[in-house]
């Protein structure tokens, strides 16, 4: 992570430092401020105004994450990550450069993603590992599901989506 992207500020409604319920393995989850979406029953509504939360350098929350030796990922949820894709980008680069696998929780479809030219976008779709998409919808709700809250969400290999050049979805 070069100087100036140290300097990089990121607006978050908060993180949870160990989580095995936001992807596979011990993760640390970073919680996006700011959400779009407004999906009817979401889970963390507080995290909707894109002036709540507080700001943070990409550099305070590397440090955090890397003092737990035991975190094998990093988890961007929200709120909707891709509301700061270059953000979480430059941050999901430098993790990626110290080991960590990312999962990427967005209200978007990967197939409505694919469709967004802007940079930060296709930033952060090259940097995560899984991608969990979709909105949460209120009528397919199901807890039994693992690492998603409704039906409609899928769970995406994105490592072997790029390699295959065809979707590939994981089933837990």
């Amino acid at each position: 992570m070069g100087s100036l992207a140290w300097k990089l500020y990121l607006r978050i409604a908060g993180v949870v430092r160990e989580s095995v319920v936001d992807g596979p393995g011990l993760r640390y989850v970073i919680f996006a401020q700011g959400c779009p979406h407004r999906c009817p029953g979401c889970h963390n509504p507080e995290t909707w105004d894109p002036a709540g939360g507080y700001e943070i350098t990409a550099a305070e929350l590397l440090a955090d994450i890397s003092r737990n030796p035991l975190i094998a990922g990093v988890t961007f949820s929200g709120g909707e990550p891709f509301a700061q894709a270059a953000a979480f980008a430059a941050l999901g680069q430098a993790l990626r450069e110290k080991g960590y696998n990312i999962v990427t929780y967005t209200g978007y479809t990967y197939e409505e993603l694919q469709t967004i030219a802007e940079k930060g976008v296709q930033d952060l779709l090259a940097v995560t590992d899984i991608l969990i998409d979709g909105p949460f919808i209120l009528a397919e709700r199901d807890l039994t599901l693992p690492f998603r809250g409704s039906k409609n969400q899928r769970i995406i290999d994105l490592r072997a989506t790029r390699m295959s050049k065809t979707l590939v979805e994981l089933h837990f």
